[in-house]
């Protein structure tokens, strides 16, 4: 049994159109993936037929959209595998997560003269918040290196950690090299100590099933508009043990027990961290994407992917001059690289008036960048409905443009 793209692409008509006159190939997926129709139209549900503001109210629209609502952390919970439905947060994507995080956990755990360890290949939303973090707390910041082919030298983790570290913040996966991590490696090492670990599963989720249980990661978080959903969606998994502990990010509506102005007391998980009204379209939306995903055949999915990029990388690697970035053993979706002569910039311009989009620029790991002394990459990420005809479109186009320069 094979996996058919062709098959899938109907449930995304947005690709079957043409960008300047071409084909539209789309490889710009680990920036934000398509929607299939079933998403689309569930959210339609709620935005034209049944709207309203979800655990406030006792009317016909605000009980079926808050039981909805609720619907869609529970189908997340079961797709995470996480214990409970008060673990799952619903959050505007990865970066807030991280953020709720930093902040909080950095509240209740971390102190002047503490640690926390990242990596150098994490995207800035995994190291802002930390160093933000530090700052305020007078904290230190360290990281784990990565070698020239893209991976982590776990082998310095042991010697970093220290009785002073109070949490690991890893990407599960690379948004620009597509290195795998040894996550479940990390938290072993990790909860030897007792220090937790948060995984930015932004480009994790997307490519894998993911079981919080079986990791024992004590944070995942994950954004909608990467896992063929919303935008303004994503979801902070949390053990119980932490989020119990943790102060509320945001004050407002929904995260109280009761305000008095003497005193204001707090909801309980997953309440206290959901200030105000949730984008909960966009929640029901993910959850629709969710259950989408869960309707193919994953072990297809996933070997697809894999044939994409062996495809790909094989097919650039014949290319004189094109240098790709990242040669880990275990790579998932994505091909960052350069062209020796041709600005980044241009090269992405190019592609788009031949119809294909791609990513450019400084991929928001500055970073990496320093690591590997460039201003720039081009990113070409893959996602299951893509086919061996566009990578093979892509390919004849980058050799058509590399003779033009």
């Amino acid at each position: 049994m094979s996996f058919d793209p062709l098959k899938i692409r109907k449930d995304f008509p947005i690709l079957d159109q043409k960008v300047n006159g071409k084909s539209l190939v789309y490889l710009d997926n680990a920036a934000t993936s398509q929607r299939p129709v079933q998403v689309v139209e569930r959210m339609n549900e709620f935005s034209l037929i049944t709207n309203g503001n979800i655990h406030r109210a006792t009317h016909t629209f605000a009980n079926k959209t808050t039981e909805a609502f609720e619907q869609a952390r529970e189908i997340i919970r079961s797709y995470l595998n996480a214990t409970e439905s008060a673990e799952v947060i619903f959050t505007s994507g990865t970066t807030e997560s991280i953020n709720l995080v930093a902040h909080s956990f950095g509240d209740a755990f971390i102190h002047e003269g503490d640690e926390v360890i990242v990596t150098e290949m994490e995207h800035h939303a995994n190291i802002v918040p930390w160093q933000m973090m530090c700052e305020r707390k007078g904290a230190k910041l360290k990281v784990i290196p990565f070698n020239e082919k893209g991976e982590l030298s776990i082998d310095t983790l042991d010697s970093l950690i220290t009785g002073k570290t109070k949490i690991i913040a890893v990407t599960h996966v690379s948004n620009v090299l597509g290195t795998v991590n040894p996550v479940a490696t990390i938290i072993e090492k990790a909860h030897l100590k007792n220090i937790p670990v948060l995984i930015d599963g932004a480009q994790g989720a997307p490519h894998f099933q993911i079981d919080v249980q079986t990791l024992d990661c004590d944070f995942y978080a994950f954004s909608g508009h990467k896992l063929y959903g919303p935008t303004g969606s994503g979801v902070l998994y949390g053990k119980r043990k932490w989020l119990d502990q943790m102060p509320p990010f945001l004050g407002g509506g929904e995260m109280i027990d009761r305000v008095t102005f003497g005193k204001t007391t707090f909801n309980e998980i997953p309440y206290k961290f959901e200030a105000g009204t949730p984008n909960y379209v966009g929640a029901i939306g993910l959850a629709a994407a969710i259950s989408y995903l869960e309707s193919l055949d994953h072990t297809l999915v996933l070997k697809h992917e894999q044939n994409l990029l062996q495809f790909a990388s094989e097919k650039l690697k014949t290319i004189n001059g094109l240098t790709i970035y990242g040669e880990a053993n275990e790579k998932a979706g994505v091909l960052s690289f350069n062209i020796e002569g041709i600005h980044p910039f241009d090269l992405g311009t190019l592609l788009d008036q031949l119809g294909i989009a791609v990513r450019t620029g400084r991929l928001c790991a500055d970073p990496i960048m320093d690591h590997f002394e460039v201003e720039n990459m081009v990113r070409s990420s893959f996602a299951f409905y893509n086919t061996m005809e566009e990578v093979e479109v892509f390919y004849q186009a980058l050799i058509r443009l590399k003779a033009m320069f």
